[in-house]
């Protein structure tokens, strides 16, 4: 029984299985790997990372390749097995084949290699990139021809596929990984934050974050320079934007230092100033031309806008034209940094206080995303910007002062009303 030919098969049937683990270990490092960190390694010069990147370009013509061959030495192993088995031991030897080829093909081509390459998934695929090029390129009339088969049976089913779309969007990639990292605690808060503050620049809008007209600083033009003057000075902004006849009708932006300057420049010598030549004066020739930007705008191009024109500040106006609020490129970078704080800004101590009961008293006015960000919340800000506004939106009314409602897991009351105003609001999670 024992002859060459039971060596030779049973030769044969370990290096079937050799190839068995090489296809599965190969498999799971290429889907496994990250691309990202291929990318990193092929930009440093490995050969290897590039030519898994090159591989793993088609994943449908890989996975296919890789499956083809891997099916192929595991049957012919145990086929081979099973007539080698079946000449030792008669009609048992299918049952010893199959009990024998099960654990080896599990433990030996499934298990081990599987299990070292997701250990170290890029620097496998990095190894095993050169040699599954070439079983691609080989297999490839076997797997395309698959692949169309595939394809009209899925087709009678009224299922379409797309090979080319991206199944998960890189940005939900990277935001998934940066929670999952926060809640294995690798990745800090404000990092995530910060992160998923500059993915989000392209998928917000200026009306999400800008200053609204009501609570914007301004100054009829028409004042005498020196009531202006003393405006100027005792606001906390730089720039405030000038008026003529109605709030709407918006002339200029003052900037504090050209005010300044102008009258630096109507100084004598002995340090007084012309009356004649300081009623002349003309507010709007040391203004800036207003800058208007839509509010559809998305937070992404505003900022390349702002960068591009070398200012930092907007008005913003709707589709008819009218005023909507004003947007800084100090508010673009507080969505990525959190808030940016100098000696002369009005900090609002107040906007969030918790009472004893274990409740939050929020302002109105505070933004849904800003609550989100503070707590960890995932209030839904689709319909509404403010706090205020998802509980009119959600109410489909104006509430009365101490109506109560739930709604997203959180209960609201209104603390306070001010006209039609929800000023301050009680919320705390059910």
């Amino acid at each position: 029984m024992l002859d060459t030919a039971f060596w030779i098969t049973s030769g044969a049937i370990l290096l079937l299985l050799v190839f068995s683990g090489f296809f599965s270990g190969s498999e799971t490092a290429l889907t496994a790997a990250s691309r990202g960190k291929l990318r990193s390694a092929a930009d440093k010069g490995s050969k290897g990372a590039r030519q898994a990147l090159d591989v793993t370009d088609d994943s449908e013509r890989l996975i296919g390749s890789i499956l083809l061959g891997n099916n192929v030495v595991n049957i012919l192993a145990t086929s081979l097995a099973t007539a080698l088995l079946t000449r030792v031991f008669g009609d048992g030897g299918v049952f010893y084949a199959t009990l024998i080829m099960t654990l080896l093909v599990l433990i030996f081509a499934e298990v081990l290699p599987k299990t070292y390459a997701i250990t170290n998934p890029e620097s496998v695929a990095s190894r095993v990139a050169w040699p599954i090029g070439w079983v691609v390129i080989i297999f490839s009339p076997i797997v395309s021809a698959v692949r169309v088969l595939v394809r009209a049976v899925l087709k009678l089913f009224g299922v379409t596929t797309d090979p080319d779309s991206n199944i998960l969007a890189v940005r939900e990639e990277i935001a998934g990984a940066l929670h999952l990292g926060h809640s294995e605690g690798v990745v800090e808060k404000e990092d995530r934050d910060r992160i998923l503050g500059a993915l989000d620049l392209a998928e917000r809008t200026v009306e999400e974050i800008m200053l609204h007209r009501s609570s914007i600083e301004m100054i009829d033009a028409t004042l005498p320079v020196t009531e202006i003057l003393a405006l100027t000075l005792d606001s906390p902004h730089t720039r405030l934007p000038l008026w003529r006849d109605q709030p709407e009708n918006i002339v200029g932006i003052l900037h504090s230092k050209d005010l300044l300057r102008a009258m630096q420049r109507m100084l004598k010598d002995d340090g007084a100033i012309d009356p004649a030549e300081l009623a002349a004066f003309d507010i709007t020739d040391v203004a800036m031309t207003p800058y208007f930007v839509p509010e559809t705008a998305t937070l992404n191009d505003q900022m390349r806008q702002f960068l591009r024109r070398h200012t930092h500040f907007a008005l913003v106006v709707d589709e008819y034209g009218s005023l909507q609020g004003l947007i800084t490129l100090e508010d673009i970078l507080e969505e990525i940094v959190g808030e940016i704080s100098d000696e002369f800004d009005t900090r609002d101590e107040a906007a969030i206080v918790r009472t004893e009961d274990g409740s939050l008293l929020v302002d109105g006015s505070i933004t849904i995303r800003d609550l989100n960000r503070a707590h960890d919340w995932n209030l839904p800000d689709e319909e509404a910007n403010t706090v205020a506004g998802l509980v009119i939106h959600e109410a489909q009314m104006i509430p009365l002062e101490g109506q109560v409602f739930s709604f997203y897991g959180f209960r609201f009351e209104v603390a306070k009303r001010e006209d039609n105003r929800l000023a301050e609001l009680k919320i705390r999670p059910l």
